[in-house]
């Protein structure tokens, strides 16, 4: 079979490891930013209530997550929107993507337990069900989470027995790695259908999304097998692929050029790409620490101090994570 095949398989298949509730963080099998800090959604909702200021944003505005897994991510901006701007919270729509119901019912508890009836959230298996005027659209390592081909000197894989095999031609493989200058790596599939689906969700909207990877290709493999906090490259030597197969999360660095070129041709702008350092410094991620620091006693502080850091220290999580930024007007 085609990798696009085996690798959404192994991550969205009957028992793919995305179809049923993970645990992140510690007790998981790797960390996100979500994860880390409140602030990291605190930040996000601070972003949102400046577009509001803007005019960018309408005070009855969807906020929609895509790919929200336990939901912390949403809830943790409604949190910080009841603290900054509270009126916000009944007069926004808030809206998550997830196509398995199994996660729709840990998101739809985990909502009930934070905010009873104070939020209300609608579901939608995918963007193509959604129908609005205006949105800010927001995801955490999703474009990492799209299968994706192998590419090698001209040749695609196909995948046999949990075996790799550069044997196949693939026109659109090809055409793509030739138009991001790689010889050998992956080649996202789905991006552009992707785009086109959000551009036709809403009228007006703006899309924030953090991932890891580069503008441009790396010139390499980064496929990699991320288990209990172990990485193993998806080429190592001796690794038994069967073994983790629908058990672990399998991923590679994100080519934002790839995401640009389909947001660009589902006719939506691009605005800007930043590491995640300075997106958040410049979103106020400082400003909201202030903030704590006048109203909790320092012990608070300092340690909600050092999970920012996590956020935006370059070797941590603040250089290699990128925030890629598009609207549609």
């Amino acid at each position: 079979m085609q990798f696009s095949k085996y690798m959404s398989e192994w991550l969205y298949g009957e028992n793919g490891y995305y179809t049923k509730y993970k645990s992140i963080g510690k007790s998981g099998d790797f960390y996100t930013a979500v994860s880390t800090s409140k602030f990291f959604g605190g930040t996000v909702a601070k972003h949102i209530i400046a577009l509001v200021d803007e005019g960018f944003l309408q005070k009855d505005a969807v906020i929609c997550e895509i790919g929200a897994h336990h939901g912390y991510f949403l809830a943790d901006i409604c949190e910080f929107l009841y603290t900054l701007r509270p009126e916000l919270l009944a007069s926004f729509q808030f809206v998550i993507i997830e196509k398995f119901d199994d996660l729709q019912k840990y998101q739809k508890e985990y909502f009930i337990e934070s905010f009873g009836d104070a939020v209300a959230l609608t579901h939608y298996k995918s963007l193509i069900e959604l129908t609005c005027n205006n949105a800010f659209f927001i995801a955490n390592e999703i474009f990492d989470a799209f299968p994706c081909e192998l590419y090698f000197k001209g040749k695609s894989a196909r995948v046999e027995n949990h075996e790799v095999f550069f044997d196949s031609n693939d026109e659109w493989v090809s055409k793509k790695a030739k138009r991001y200058h790689k010889d050998r790596g992956e080649i996202a599939v789905g991006y552009e259908a992707f785009a086109k689906a959000m551009a036709g969700a809403a009228k007006k909207f703006e899309f924030m999304s953090f991932d890891y990877g580069e503008m441009q290709a790396r010139p390499d493999f980064s496929l990699r097998i991320y288990t209990k906090h172990e990485v193993h490259p998806f080429f190592e030597e001796g690794l038994n692929r069967a073994k983790l197969f629908g058990k672990s999360d399998i991923t590679y660095d994100v080519t934002f050029l790839h995401v640009k070129d389909a947001y660009e041709e589902a006719g939506v702008e691009f605005v800007e790409f930043k590491a995640q350092m300075v997106a958040l410094v410049n979103m106020g991620i400082l400003e909201l620490l202030e903030m704590l620091k006048e109203h909790v006693d320092e012990k608070i502080y300092k340690q909600e101090l050092e999970k920012v850091k996590m956020l935006i220290m370059p070797n941590f999580l603040g250089e290699r994570f990128k925030m890629i930024r598009f609207r549609k007007k």
